[in-house]
């Protein structure tokens, strides 16, 4: 779904044989030659268990290590290279690669090269890492996958060593590094056997990742298209067509990383259109369903996608609040790492939390065999199990846990919340102390007062405003400490809920023509605005500008006033309707302009790394 780039004029990683990047000083090989079979840097057992438990399902990644890539140096005996990953036309390194002169590369003091040279193999690699750390200068620490690695003592080692890099198949290992270490069964087993030689085939055609990730986006908006026909010839095609969406879908990923071209703009682009291709294939069923029999299910196609973006709030709050915590162990994750020992339980897990692979898969084929409406009730269904064993799951972790929050992980949590100007007064005016769990229940309490008030009351009333300022008052309370409670992941997902919810009540209640595909487009553009948010804070750059998030009102203060508009308009024909498309339309032009400025000027780092949300 995503890739990640380096910073503009960053310095690159030095190419080892068969161009792929050598390991930089930050990841120390072993003593001895670690050639062949899996992964090295594999992830704490802790990250397994959140990876088994659903926590980092499929995210199909482009995916590069972020951050500038320490140039090599220091250890004059050591010798490295990790096959795979040629740039196109790159000539390969055969030999294995010295790294060497670490003093005129980093101007690293010749009396510490000297001092990491007696310190042993192992350290003499970490010490140069925290020596440029020292320097200010970034040491990123990727997963190395394949490597062929040593530090030879005298030239019968290095020989061996050298005879060890010579006997990896460089265009097998190219191939096998392509595909991401980690992805959901039905992504692993059914699409990446071919698809990687699909991305091979491109390589060599000269086409790019985001010629395929365009091409992947236009296949689904022709699905979407034969869905919306409502003929059975429609949505057969429809399925077939979403299937090749993804499989190009996995392809751009793979492309990306076989020949290494990276961009910016291609991250953005492979993260939103994602999202983009999924819920127009919504709305092109929920055209479909009207035009074959006359069934209105824009409800069941606006709940869909409600649920899916509040699952993945869930899991960007979770990751985003415990990736960097201290003492971030518990028994719930001591046990999903032991249930890693049993494989298949791995696959169980990864299947159960309904990532895109499976998901689209369940799409594709009840859209050719049964009708829109059982495609919806079949995707609701799963998608509502999914997040609850995944969110049962970070509460248990997050409750057995001894875990302290950073400054940083508030202040991430702080900017999903995507507080508005009321809340912010509400927030001043209740300055608290730390609570361990007051600001997930105030969270919480306005979430379920603005949606049950809004379900009884309907359209029309007055009942919906009064919920929802009192919602912002709530919401207001919740935000007014920092967000380092064992709990207080689960604000940013409350918020979402209780914002998308009210709009899709009042739209389904008010029986106001073209209101549920109005409502529709005002929460994908809101919708939009949290991925952007989210992209932003995991590349580093920090959320879209305050006066951004106040011009659009922030969540409690959108809520307000569509409640405000389904008060004031009901008796107005078509008032409503026209009321929520043109907030739409204002939201979506502010947003989109603003994403669009920052992600293809800027230069900023689209990091979304290979452990993210389920897609």
């Amino acid at each position: 779904m995503e890739r990640e780039t380096a910073p503009t004029g960053a310095p690159a990683t030095v190419p080892g044989r068969a161009g792929q990047a050598r390991p930089p000083l930050g990841s120390a090989p072993r003593p001895g030659v670690d050639a062949g079979g899996g992964d090295a840097g594999a992830a704490s057992s802790a990250d397994a268990a959140a990876h088994a438990s659903g926590e980092y399902a499929e995210s199909r990644s482009r995916t590069r290590p972020s951050g500038t890539a320490a140039a090599p140096g220091a250890a004059d005996a050591l010798t490295a290279a990790a096959p795979g990953e040629a740039a196109h036309g790159a000539s390969p390194d055969r030999a294995a690669g010295v790294y060497a002169d670490a003093v005129q590369s980093r101007s690293v003091a010749p009396a510490e090269v000297a001092a990491m040279r007696d310190a042993g193999a192992h350290s003499r690699v970490d010490d140069l890492a925290a020596a440029l750390d020292a320097e200010g200068v970034p040491v990123h620490r990727p997963e190395l996958g394949v490597l062929v690695a040593a530090v030879p003592a005298d030239a019968l080692s290095r020989a061996k060593a050298q005879d060890a890099v010579d006997a990896v198949d460089d265009e097998r290992v190219r191939l096998r590094s392509a595909v991401k270490s980690r992805d959901g069964f039905f992504t692993t087993f059914c699409i990446s056997p071919y698809s990687r030689y699909i991305a091979r085939w491109c390589a060599r055609r000269g086409l790019t990742p985001n010629q395929v990730t365009t091409a992947s986006l236009l296949t689904a908006l022709i699905a979407a298209a034969c869905a919306a026909t409502g003929t059975r010839p429609g949505f057969v095609s429809a399925g077939v067509l979403l299937i090749a969406s993804f499989v190009l879908d996995c392809t751009d990923g793979q492309l990306a990383r076989y020949s290494l071209q990276y961009s910016t703009l291609g991250a953005w682009l492979d993260a939103t259109f994602d999202r983009a291709k999924e819920y127009a294939y919504y709305a092109g069923l929920a055209l479909g369903a009207a035009r074959a029999d006359g069934d209105d299910v824009w409800a069941l196609a606006l709940g869909a996608m409600v649920l899916q973006t509040c699952r993945h709030v869930v899991d960007f709050a979770f990751n985003e609040a415990n990736h960097d915590a201290t003492g971030n162990t518990s028994p719930t994750a001591a046990l999903s790492g032991r249930l890693d020992s049993v494989g298949w339980t791995v696959w169980v897990r990864r299947m159960i939390v309904l990532p895109i692979g499976e998901r689209w898969a369940m799409i594709a084929v009840l859209t050719a065999f049964t009708t829109p409406r059982i495609t919806f009730y079949v995707l609701l269904v799963g998608c509502a199990l999914a997040a609850c064993y995944t969110t049962a799951g970070r509460v248990l972790r997050s409750l057995t846990r001894r875990a302290e929050r950073t400054d940083r992980a508030a202040h991430a949590l702080a900017e999903l919340a995507d507080t508005g100007p009321l809340a912010e007064l509400v927030a001043k005016a209740a300055s608290r102390g730390p609570s361990s769990y007051l600001a997930p229940l105030s969270a919480a309490l306005g979430a379920a007062a603005v949606l049950a008030g809004t379900a009884a009351a309907g359209f029309g009333s007055w009942v919906p405003v009064g919920c929802a300022v009192l919602y912002a008052v709530l919401a207001g309370v919740a935000v007014a400490a920092p967000l380092k409670g064992p709990l207080d992941w689960l604000v940013p997902p409350l918020f979402r809920a209780a914002e998308y919810g009210v709009i899709l009540i009042l739209a389904a209640c008010s029986e106001v023509n073209g209101a549920l595909p109005a409502a529709f487009g005002l929460i994908a553009a809101v919708a939009y605005h949290h991925y952007d948010t989210v992209y932003r804070i995991r590349g580093g750059t920090g959320a879209p500008p305050h006066l951004l998030v106040r011009a659009i009102g922030g969540h409690e203060g959108r809520t307000v006033a569509v409640t405000a508009a389904a008060a004031l308009l009901h008796h107005r024909n078509q008032g409503f309707t026209i009321a929520l498309t043109a907030l739409a339309a204002a939201l979506a032009l502010a947003v989109l302009t603003e994403s669009i400025r920052f992600w293809v000027s800027s230069g900023a780092p689209a990091v979304h790394d290979e452990t993210g949300e389920p897609a």
